[in-house]
This record gives C-alpha cells, structure tokens and sequence, in this order.
C-alpha cells in the first residue's frame, strides 16, 4: 500500500449527553460514548465505511496515522473527531493514544491538533456558510449532504424514549431498523465525499499555513478548558430559584393575578389603573419606571427582577462542566467570518454580563456560603447580583492566579493609525483618554475625565463608539443616546460635529468604498491605505497588513435604497440565511479594522502562548499562571506591536484575580 499523507475523516457517534448545550468535551465523557461509523479516504481515494457497531476494526495502519503528525487529518468541525478520537483510543487502543499535554497544564487527554487540518476553517476563510450543508450547497457540488441525516441521527446516534411499542429500549440499534442502518452508511460515506468535494472546490485558494498555526494554538486553548467554582454556580442556581419564588409571590400579592409573568394579564391590569402600554420588554419597562407611581412602579419592578436570565449562564456551566471541574470548547475559531473573529460557544464568554459591584467579593462569598438570608438583607435586585457574580464563577485552579489583560482602544487605534488621522495619534501616544479627546476636538473646549467639561467624555465616547464606522443618528440611537440624556435635536449636531473632527477617517471610508467599486467593475487589483482589493475568480479579496486575506462571495454592482451604486456579495445576512448582502466603503473599514484587530490579538495570542492562556474576548486575555507573575511584564509582551503594522502604538492594560472579573 501506498504511503499514507491525508486522511479524510467523518465519524457518527452515540453518548447520551447533549453535545449541543455541553458540548463535545463533556459528551465524549459518557460511559455510553462511543464511535458507530468511521468514514474515510486515505489520500483522496475510495471512500471507506468501519461499521465499528456490527464488529468492524479500523485498519491498524489508520489508528497509527491518527497520532501521526506527518500524516494531516481533515474533517469538516475537526475538533470533533479529534475529541471523538481521542476518547475512542484511550479506551479500545491505549497503546495507540499519546497525549500533548504536559504535566503541568491543564491540557486534557488529547490528540495533539497539529496535523489535524479543519475544512469549516477553510469554508470560513472563504466566506463561505459554517455548515457542510451550507458550503456544499453554495459551491454547486455535484454531491451534495443527504437530506435524511438528521433524522437518521435522531434515530441512532442519540437516546430514544421507552415506550410500548418500542419494547421500552432507550436506544436504537441497526437490527431495529437495517434498511435505515444502511442508509445511515451511505450517509456517513456521502459526508466525506462531501467534504473532500469542498476541499477539491477550493484547492486554487489554499489556508496560508500561519492560519493553521492559529487554528492549533486556539484548539490548544480550547482543550486547555477553564476551571469553573461549581460551588458558586450550584448554589447560584438554588439562590435564583428562591428569589424568584420570593418575586412571584409578591407579585401575586400586589397584582392579585393568577399568572403575573403572563404579558397579557399584565398588560390588563396596568390597563386597568390607566396605563397602556405595546409591550413590556426591558427597554418598554425602563422607560415606563420613570414615570409611574405606586403601586406600578413597585409591580413593575419586580417584573424587572423577574425578567433577568442570569441563571441561563450558570445553567450553561453547569451543563459544559467537566469531570476535572473545567469547561472546554468555549471558543469557535473563525466563526465570524466578516472578520475572521471568534465565536463564542457553550457559555459565551462574549457575552458575560459587566459587574460594577463595589462589593464583587463580598456578595461572591455569601452565595458560596449559600447565605440566602444575608444575601436578602443586604442587597436589594438578587438577580442583578447574581448577573454580576457570573464571570466570577471562573477561577484558577488551585494555587495559580488569573492575570487578565486587555488592549486599550484597540479599534481607535486601528482606524485612526490606516486613516492617517494624526491628532489621535498624539492622544494614544501621550496616554491620553480618546473619548475626551475627542469631545474636545468635536466641541472646541478642554474636556478631562474628572475635570473640566467632564460631561462631555460621555457624548465624546458614545460618538467614537458609533461612528467610527459611517453611522449617524441611527446609529447613536442603538448605542442608547437618548438613554444617556442627549436630546434627539443634538444627534445630527453630534455626528456633523465628530465628522468635521476626523476628516481623514471619513476620507478612508470613502477611499476604501472606491477601491472596492473599481476592483468589482474592472475585476482588477486595487490599493489605498497599505490595503489592497483583487477581484477575481468570482471572489472579492481583502488583503490585509497580516498577511491574511477577507474573503467576499460573488461580487456584483447593486443599486441601494438611494438609488446609488454599491457592492452586494453573497453571505450570511441578518436573516441568518444564505442572501446578497449589500455593502458600502465605512462597512468595509469596519471589517478591515475588527480583523486587523483580531490579528493583533492572535499575535498576541502567539507571543504568550508560553503561558497557559485559558480565555479570550475581543480584545483581552485571560491567563492562569503562578502567584509570582507579573502583570507588568505580560502587558509588555502583549503590547508589542506586529512587525506588519509598524508604528501602530499599542498599549496593553493588566490585573490580576482570584476570580474572573472586569476590573
């Protein structure tokens, strides 16, 4: 037989423990877990299907390939065959399985991910949907996934209920159904096919190499898992029970409604005391507590307490923990594809509500202590102090510290340095404060944190955060302007006025808009602001200072509501769904400078990889490491600017805690 170099894999399995609320971690930790089908092709040959259910073996010479580094493995999701496998080895084939991880990490038992090669990262790099389905589907293949998948999994590769019919079995095996057994074959089969068919498809643009470097180092991450105090995510959970016990019997009591969390009977009985209102969203309840009086202010409010999904957060940890007490799989290595971020998954961390608690550690102990009656003298919205202990729930594991650190002003910095806008560049360089800065350039006057004009940093800030990026009073509409007390007379103003301040950054928006309209028309290559544009092959790409490139599907000229011209190009819209998307020259800085910032982290990402890096979140870290670190030195070395973006000036801010928090 020929000398084994790629592997295409894709494996059906069984556990009973949700992989969509655990994740893949925790389901290959089931005593029930295992491999039903191994589909393969060794070199992009014939297709192979190991019915390792009816007394199959995987050839000896594929179990040594797994754990050979010279060998590449691709899979479409590879992390989950990886994991898959990892488990399948130790189990049946020890001698087989050598792990990665070293002594004193907290890496699992894992096939090493360096010859593991991911066809949804490529997908992804190309724009294209983050399902097989969905990319083989847009790429016209001639094999196309079998329809009757997900129902061939929900039949065999998950618990069934017992009922009478069924003999009450908890589970479906091929003699209860072999004509589905051997559809469920051909499916397996017709998903490398499938897979291999994208790898073929895409073969003319091939992943740069030092992606699939970053691919390992966040799958490294994402087995390095991060320790949750189950203590405190346990007794969140009973406490938040409680006090929504305690809520709704107040509520009754006030109201004297059957159901009070019904939106209908609310709505009425507010009708009924002469107040009407659409909804009884949180935005619709806010804007109502600041005009009524009791006892609606008192109902409303607890209808406010009532509505906060804290626990959902301690549920999802909960459901993703490990049995060594950490949850892994958080991070979806290029899930969005505009900019080639990550996603979050499982607990998402993206999304962790802020904690401004002065007294985090405090209120952190009583729910460790499951101290309910202290927690309900001294503080008074318990489901506001459980959404604020949320991130504290992640923590170090024993004898370590967590050293968290962050870029300062990242995507300012970015836009600011590509636009050539100087006088920010002078703000960043003397360690100024950007939102003050620029209320002082908008409104002509000194503006200081804590001193004079102070009230200013606010319009200064939310103008920077929303319209950076081409928005206008929409757009200080949705970063809740009008919340924050500006009057709907002074957002038009605002937005003159921070344009008027930065008119070389409104200049690169519509250099880049050119650039792109130019390339799309004359399929050619075009370059402003050290980015270049190449329209070809049906694919727009932006080629940006990393090395990396964005990555556009079927460019075309449109028109826009204006009547303008613009660029639409397929992808993923609002709607979730495959559609033409239209886009414009501040758009397209928006994902130019979100990557370039991505890439600064990844950079980042790779000069500390030494340290046992557990967490990350836009534009921070989060890093378990000894008591004898310092802050100061791993902020140096994440402020290092990339030797591709030279002059950019970089600053990283750190601290470090017991427990994870926003300092």
């Amino acid at each position: 037989m020929s000398q084994i170099k790629t592997i295409s894999i894709d494996i059906e399995t069984f556990s009973d423990v949700d992989l969509q609320k655990s994740g893949v971690y925790k389901y290959v930790e089931s005593s029930l877990f295992e491999i039903l089908l191994f589909g393969y092709s060794v070199n992009g040959g014939e297709v192979q299907v190991v019915d390792l259910v009816q007394g199959e073996s995987i050839p000896t010479d594929i179990l040594v390939a797994l754990t050979d580094d010279n060998v590449i493995k691709w899979a479409f999701n590879a992390q989950f065959e990886r994991i898959c496998l990892s488990a399948y080895l130790q189990k049946h084939y020890p001698q087989h399985f050598y792990s990665y991880s070293i002594t004193e990490d907290s890496v699992g038992n894992y096939l090493a991910p360096f010859s593991w090669r991911c066809s949804l990262v490529w997908s992804a790099y190309m724009g294209l949907p983050l399902s097989l389905a969905g990319a083989g589907a847009v790429l016209g293949l001639p094999e196309q996934k079998l329809k009757e998948g997900k129902e061939l999994i929900r039949y065999f590769c998950v618990p069934c209920k017992p009922t009478k019919t069924n003999g009450g079995r908890e589970r479906n095996l091929p003699h209860h159904d072999m004509a589905k057994w051997q559809m469920f074959l051909s499916y397996n089969k017709r998903d490398v096919e499938v897979e291999m068919a994208i790898q073929s498809k895409l073969s003319n643009y091939p992943v740069p190499d030092f992606i699939w470097e970053e691919y390992c180092l966040d799958q490294e991450i994402n087995d390095r898992g991060i320790a949750l105090d189950m203590e405190v995510v346990t007794n969140a959970i009973a406490t938040d029970e409680r006090s929504k016990n305690h809520l709704m019997a107040e509520m009754k009591e006030l109201t004297g409604l059957e159901n009070p969390n019904s939106v209908q009977q609310m709505k009425q009985w507010l009708l009924d005391r002469d107040l009407e209102t659409d909804s009884l969203d949180k935005k619709a309840v806010a804007g109502l507590l600041k005009t009524v009086d009791e006892p609606l202010r008192s109902v409303l409010t607890l209808r406010q307490q009532l509505a906060k999904s804290s626990v959902k957060k301690y549920q999802a940890m909960e459901n993703a923990v490990c049995k060594d007490g950490r949850a892994r799989g958080m991070f979806q290595f290029y899930g969005a594809n505009r900019s080639g971020r990550w996603a979050g998954r499982l607990i998402q961390l993206q999304n962790l509500p802020q904690n401004h608690m002065p007294d985090l550690e405090e209120a952190r102990s009583l729910i460790k202590a499951n101290d309910y009656d202290a927690l309900e003298l001294l503080y008074d919205d318990i489901p506001d102090t459980l959404s604020q202990l949320i991130r504290t729930a992640f923590v170090p594991k024993n004898g370590m510290k967590f050293v968290v650190a962050d870029f300062s002003a990242i995507e300012a910095r970015v836009l600011s340095f590509l636009a050539g806008e100087m006088w920010r560049a002078e703000v960043f360089a003397n360690g100024g404060d950007i939102y003050c800065a620029s209320a002082s350039q908008m409104f002509h006057v000194p503006v200081e944190k804590h001193g004079v004009n102070s009230h200013l940093r606010q319009k200064g800030k939310i103008a920077e955060l929303a319209l950076g990026y081409g928005g206008s009073v929409g757009a200080l509409k949705s970063m809740g302007a009008l919340d924050m007390g500006l009057s709907e007379e002074e957002l038009q103003p605002l937005v003159d006025a921070w344009r008027s301040a930065n008119p070389m950054i409104v200049q690169f928006w519509w250099d880049v808009d050119r650039a792109v309209k130019t390339a799309v028309k004359q399929k050619i290559s075009t370059e402003t602001h050290g980015i270049r544009f190449v329209c070809k092959s049906g694919m727009l790409f932006i080629k940006l200072p990393s090395g990396r490139s964005l990555s556009y599907v079927k460019p075309h000229m449109g028109e826009n509501k204006f009547g303008g011209e613009s660029v639409t190009y397929e992808g993923v819209g609002a709607t979730k769904k495959w559609e033409r998307i239209e886009s414009y020259g501040p758009k397209f800085v928006e994902n130019i400078v979100q990557a370039i910032s991505r890439d600064i982290l990844m950079y980042a990402i790779r000069t500390l990889s030494h340290c046992f890096i557990c967490g990350h979140v836009h534009d921070e870290i989060i890093i378990e490491c000894s008591k004898g670190v310092s802050v100061d030195a791993i902020c140096e070395q994440m402020g290092r600017t990339p030797p591709w973006i030279d002059g950019l000036l970089l600053r990283a801010d750190g601290y470090e805690t017991e427990f994870y928090k926003k300092d």
